[in-house]
């Protein structure tokens, strides 16, 4: 699905979506293609979902959009942190 049928479908919502069909140029992520896995009105539910989502599986490329957004932009940043100090 793309960005604009996602608005028109979910309008002025918060979104959880998986990216089915990606691409990367100059940092910036393409999505080309995306599944809505659920609709909020509120962001900090969406996040919490989000955060469910990417425990039980990292390897999905999920995001968290507003749709009240005309266009969707994704930067890609290099870790350079560590984690898991404990």
């Amino acid at each position: 699905m793309q960005w604009e049928i996602v608005r028109a479908k979910y309008p002025h919502c918060w979104v959880l979506i998986e990216a089915l069909s990606a691409y990367t140029i100059n940092h910036k992520r393409s999505i080309e293609d995306m599944s809505v896995v659920s609709d909020f009105d509120d962001p900090q539910q969406a996040w919490q979902m989000y955060r469910k989502r990417h425990i039980a599986d990292p390897s999905r490329e999920l995001y968290v959009f507003y749709t009240g957004n005309e266009s969707i932009e994704v930067i890609e940043q290099p870790f350079t942190g560590i984690r898991g100090l404990q």
